[in-house]
């Protein structure tokens, strides 16, 4: 599976912030985006997954099942955690698993994989930022998904967790997962290709 851009542009109202440019990730590849602050890395990555559609040009999935949306065969970690704070650890990962298909395995390997094995009956209110986000990264592990799509992944992460997450990353991989990633935190992935937004930015 490959994800291809041809000839994107994307932006807010009237104001282009990136393109137009064509870029391909191949399967077993990651993408991690670079730029300062309103260079319009969420902008990106909430265009790939067609929260927003780009200025111009076209974003489209190739290989098996590329008939199917793009939103509908990646996992898209934003900004928000999108944690429910009335529901234990175990309970928020277990919603996951079903709503993304995943199995019970899959739920027991998640939360063993980010460390929450022993938080398992503690509300999700009770965590720190750092427990909240790798709560959030379970949902990577509770189902299957070729393309993940993710928006500052080690935010709030200390050394520990951002090494769990780089593995974590290295395996999806290593599997002949694709991977697009906007980060301020050099996160060391394999063979990855660095796109640069902002002024004078372009691919390296």
């Amino acid at each position: 599976m490959q994800l291809i851009a041809e000839n994107v542009s994307i932006g807010r109202g009237e104001r282009v912030l990136f393109g137009p440019q064509s870029f391909r990730v191949e399967a077993g590849r990651a993408v991690v985006v670079t730029g300062p602050n309103g260079s319009g890395k969420s902008t990106l990555l909430k265009t790939l997954v067609g929260f927003v559609a780009p200025i111009g040009g076209r974003i489209r999935l190739a290989g098996a099942f590329a008939a199917y949306p793009i939103a509908e065969q990646c996992h898209y970690l934003g900004h928000r955690d999108a944690v429910r704070g009335t529901l234990t650890v175990g309970e928020n990962v277990r919603f996951w698993c079903r709503f993304l298909g995943g199995s019970e395995e899959a739920h027991e390997t998640a939360v063993e994989r980010f460390g929450l094995a022993g938080l398992t009956h503690v509300p999700a209110a009770y965590l720190s930022a750092g427990q909240r986000r790798r709560l959030a990264l379970t949902r990577l592990l509770a189902a299957e998904r070729p393309l993940w799509l993710l928006d500052e992944p080690a935010a709030s992460l200390d050394a520990a967790g951002t090494e769990v997450l780089r593995q974590v990353m290295a395996a999806h991989l290593a599997r002949g997962g694709l991977l697009v990633a906007a980060t301020h935190v050099p996160l060391a992935l394999p063979a990855a290709i660095e796109l640069r937004l902002g002024a004078g930015a372009g691919t390296a």
